[in-house]
């Protein structure tokens, strides 16, 4: 056996020098206040935020807990400084098309002022209005009219009257029929007589018919005389009626503009006053509504001077700088604002542009908007909506309506124009999908900020950690950490990295192990937080989410999971696999056989044949018959059928980190010779016998040394794992002392063939130039067995011929 390939104490863990921390405790540390390990991600939001161009949004991945969201807010709040304040939108009641409200821009502040500004200025004509046309003034202007109006109108009536008597008619005025012309009598015997009775005496012969014939004919002149008469009446009253309201609207509008004055002068924009000039029309059209003030409205109309109100849309009054804006609840509504609907006191829905609400998207206009990419796809109508909006630079308010409940009441607010960065915080996989399936992410999301869960393990990395420590321990009122605290931290972080010149940068776990550290530290009534807490931490973490590891312990225990970790058997292998139980991982060993056999059936993957195979464990498996192929089969056909298996599995297997493991179980089933059973192996193969990386590899090695220790270590178990994983070991520091009592073992192999002399512990042999092999060698019986095989199958197919000739 090849002692270089066991490893030594000092390569299964990497340990921290406690000499190279320059600090007795964190409260000798400045606390950090940058960014911990992630350059690429800063740079890309840096570049990202910095140019001002269409389309450079930004998409920031990662994987959670990679101080994403800290690293935007940092930057942001940053970049807010150097920048000015966006200034207010308001939305306007369109007098001439209330459907299309309008907006404007104003100074950041002004908003709120312009709404205040126009409360006043419509309270003081709902004051003024009133006195102005009560005023002395007013009242003997308009009796001057009044006296001209009933001057004339008496002297027509004279003169009616006069012209009725000497044509001896009378004129009758009926009470209740005021403004009507009265009724024209001839007069007989001295009294108002009407026609109808004049008729009935005509019909009883009481009365001349040719008298009759002479007042019926004047009647009628006269009836036209009165009826031209009335018409002039009621013209020269319009002209009075016109002279009044055009009066009252040249006195209205001195009065309005005056008070608008002030207003026009300290709003400057043409637009403003265009929107002032209408209002007044306004106002001079619906003067009346100044008189009723107090008077109930019918049910249908609402406040009457309610569309001369300011909608202040956004109001950046107290706003330093752009804003920034994180918006956790990405609804339709939320993110684009609305357009509220009210039932009115008759049960209609009504709205108005009073009713138009701002959503973050707008709020964030002129600055920043920071959302999560899966919240906002889940939503409905979000994500298509933002992509319009990103793309025209447009943002014109609505209300969500899929189902059109509402069509008949819609307004189209003046659209806003959107300069607003938006940062959507995805995870990679999400990234990937979104480039693969939406054509529109790259052109409107041209920034990636790119958060690694790693980060170089250097000196100046680690000096970074322990100020973040001091950091945390400021901000959560921690007691300080010692340097033994300090290098159990850094350590498992390490281990968490994955490598050991890694370390994690998924801070989130790490700060709840302080945190957790501290407690145990205050529970034992210390000053300082010592390797002692935080390992204690470690391990209570590890016991509060144990329970599946230890019922599966206890049934390799009792043996109700079949596993053998001392002597050795044909065919048969401990290969390791990682169970995750989402907030833990743990290995076990599984018990892994080989079956061969005379045939054509080549290598049978038991756990395909059962569905419960993954498309990466076929693929490992259909790789076995490539390399015994390559060694095997140069010289002759590869006749077998061989058969694997995960024994006792009944969930499903996946992954190709098994397929070394499953390659010697079929060496040692045709070779006849066992393999060592309290050696646990571990490694993916390719078609060349090349042994490669897997996962995982601290947990597998830890779960079977955890079985070993349970049944009792013999000094002769261990774990064989590919050689291109020893810079990620990490592993407890209990299994690292058994090694260096020579209790346990692990071995790092390159290829196939040195695994095999360490399971077998016999030469794997090496190939000679006519393709055969040592025929002591592991190989050579492999080698042979496989003749054997072909041969024999070549006779049953021979002896098949002789019988069908018979």
């Amino acid at each position: 056996m090849n002692k270089t390939m066991k490893l030594k104490p000092e390569q299964l863990r990497w340990t921290l020098d406690m000499g190279t921390l320059p600090f007795t405790t964190t409260n000798d540390l400045e606390p950090l206040d940058e960014i911990l390990g992630q350059d690429r991600g800063v740079q890309a939001l840096q570049f990202g935020i910095g140019i001002q161009r269409p389309g450079y949004n930004i998409l920031v991945t990662g994987a959670p807990g990679t101080g994403r969201m800290n690293a935007v807010r940092r930057i942001l709040s940053e970049a807010a400084k150097s920048n000015g304040t966006p200034g207010d939108l308001c939305y306007l009641n369109n007098f001439k098309n209330p459907e299309e409200p309008i907006l404007i821009h104003l100074d950041s502040g002004t908003g709120a002022k312009l709404k205040k500004d126009m409360q006043i200025l419509v309270e003081d004509l709902k004051r003024e209005v009133p006195k102005l046309f009560e005023s002395p003034e007013y009242l003997a202007r308009k009796n001057e009219i009044s006296e001209t109006y009933e001057k004339k109108t008496a002297t027509f009536f004279m003169n009616l009257e006069k012209q009725v008597k000497e044509a001896g008619f009378a004129l009758v005025t009926f009470q209740g029929r005021q403004g009507q012309p009265p009724e024209v009598m001839p007069v007989v015997d001295g009294e108002p007589t009407p026609m109808l009775k004049l008729e009935q005496m005509l019909e009883k012969g009481r009365f001349p018919q040719d008298e009759f014939e002479r007042i019926k004919a004047k009647h009628a002149e006269i009836k036209l005389e009165i009826d031209s008469i009335f018409l002039q009446i009621r013209s020269l009253q319009k002209e009075i009626q016109d002279k009044n309201r055009q009066a009252d609207r040249r006195m209205f509008e001195t009065l309005a503009e005056g008070l608008m004055a002030p207003l026009k002068k300290e709003y400057s924009q043409d637009k403003l006053h265009l929107y002032l000039q209408h209002m007044l029309d306004d106002m001079i059209e619906n003067i009346a509504i100044f008189f009723h003030q107090d008077q109930p409205q019918p049910m249908a109309m609402g406040d009457p001077f309610e569309h001369y109100v300011v909608n202040v849309l956004v109001d950046n009054a107290e706003q330093e700088g752009p804003p920034v804006i994180i918006e956790e609840y990405p609804t339709y509504r939320n993110l684009f604002g609305s357009i509220e609907r009210v039932v009115d006191r008759s049960g209609v829905w009504r709205t108005d542009f009073s009713r138009i609400k701002a959503g973050s998207f707008v709020r964030a206009n002129g600055g920043y908007l920071v959302i999560n990419l899966l919240d906002a796809i889940m939503e409905p109508g979000v994500w298509p909506s933002l992509k319009r909006a990103l793309k025209s630079r447009k943002m014109e308010i609505q209300t969500y309506d899929p189902f059109y409940l509402f069509t008949t009441s819609a307004l189209k607010p003046e659209p806003i124009e959107m300069d607003v960065k938006v940062i959507i915080l995805a995870d990679t996989y999400m990234y990937h999908l979104l480039q693969f399936y939406d054509e529109d992410v790259p052109k409107i999301f041209k920034v990636r900020a790119d958060f690694d869960s790693t980060m170089p393990r250097t000196e100046e990395a680690v000096l970074q950690f322990a100020r973040f420590v001091r950091a945390q321990c400021q901000e959560h009122e921690l007691l300080p950490f010692d340097q033994t605290a300090m290098a159990t931290l850094v350590e498992e972080a390490v281990r968490m990295g994955g490598r050991q010149e890694k370390m994690a940068a998924t801070f989130p776990r790490l700060v709840d192990l302080l945190m957790e550290a501290e407690y145990f530290a205050r529970q034992a009534d210390q000053k300082l937080v010592r390797g002692e807490d935080v390992q204690q931490a470690l391990e209570a973490r590890i016991y509060r989410s144990s329970l599946i590891e230890e019922k599966i312990q206890d049934m390799i225990d009792r043996g109700s999971i079949m596993i053998d970790i001392d002597g050795a058997k044909v065919g048969q292998i401990n290969g390791l696999a990682v169970y995750s139980m989402g907030d833990m991982m743990f290995g076990k060993p599984s018990r892994i056989t080989a079956s061969t056999a005379m045939g054509k059936a080549g290598i049978i993957n038991i756990e395909r044949e059962a569905d419960l195979s993954g498309n990466t464990h076929n693929k490992g498996v259909l790789i076995l018959g490539g390399y015994l192929r390559q060694m095997f089969a140069q010289n002759k056909p590869l006749s077998m059928s061989a058969s694997i298996a995960f024994e006792q599995s009944y969930s499903g297997v996946d992954g190709d980190s098994a397929s070394s493991t499953e390659m010697y179980a079929l060496l040692s089933s045709l070779s006849g010779q066992p393999i060592k059973q309290g050696i646990a192996v571990t490694g993916s193969v390719n078609q060349n016998g090349e042994v490669q990386a897997i996962g995982g590899v601290n947990y597998k090695i830890e779960g079977f040394f955890a079985c070993c220790k349970a049944k009792g270590l013999t000094g002769a178990q261990g774990v064989i794992i590919p050689k291109a994983n020893i810079p990620d070991l990490m592993l407890k520091a209990e299994v690292v002392q058994a090694v260096l009592q020579g209790q346990f073992h692990i071995w790092a192999v390159d290829n196939i063939a040195q695994g095999i002399e360490i399971l077998t512990g016999k030469k794997a042999g090496q190939q000679k130039k006519d393709g055969s092999y040592p025929k002591t060698s592991v190989f050579g019986m492999v080698d042979e067995r496989l003749k054997t095989l072909a041969l024999g199958l070549a006779s049953f197919g021979k002896d098949d011929k002789k019988d069908s000739s018979v």
